[in-house]
């Protein structure tokens, strides 16, 4: 899929490629895109992709990644604690990894069209044995990702330590 990308942060959550085919083809926004790579690898599966981060620095590699692998993706600087405003049931698919603001979720949700699929995966309190991130503002409460979408169809969920020492939670849902 990703061939001529070798280096290690152009490669897509695992995650998100092994459910690839459960999503349905669209608009899709990357939540805290960081360096690009979800974006660039969903783009490069034929999404129309908006990426979002508040680190000009991740965007600049976002943009140069997707350069590199000839996909299209629109990303843009947005500071998503303090002046995120997303468009009302304007995206076929959210995804977000590694990133957690809780406040954020509710408009995530608003921001998914009826029967827009969500993918989310970010650290478990058990993350704090193993490294960063170790603030609990920034690590999900056991079922907690399941309580937040409890009004959503669950499709795929996972929550645990993984083999390569990451306590992590995956969801992926339909809005109903």
């Amino acid at each position: 899929m990703m061939a001529h990308v070798h280096h290690r942060a152009g490669r897509p959550s695992s995650f998100l490629v092994e459910n690839i085919d459960l999503l349905p083809k669209g608009r899709v926004l990357d939540v805290a895109t960081g360096r690009g790579r979800n974006a660039v690898y969903l783009a490069q599966q034929g999404f129309e992709v908006d990426g979002i981060d508040i680190s000009l620095e991740a965007l600049d590699a976002a943009g140069a990644l997707a350069v590199e692998s000839g996909a299209s993706v629109t990303f843009r600087l947005m500071d998503l604690e303090n002046d995120a405003s997303l468009p009302q049931e304007a995206y076929d698919v959210i995804i977000c990894f590694n990133y957690l603001y809780r406040p954020l979720i509710p408009q995530l949700k608003r921001s998914l069209r009826l029967g827009g699929m969500l993918v989310y995966e970010t650290y478990i309190v058990d993350q704090a044995r193993f490294g960063r991130p170790k603030n609990p503002k920034h690590l999900l409460k056991h079922n907690e990702l399941l309580e937040f979408f409890h009004d959503f169809r669950c499709l795929r969920y996972r929550e645990g330590i993984l083999e390569n020492q990451k306590a992590i939670a995956g969801f992926i849902g339909v809005k109903l």
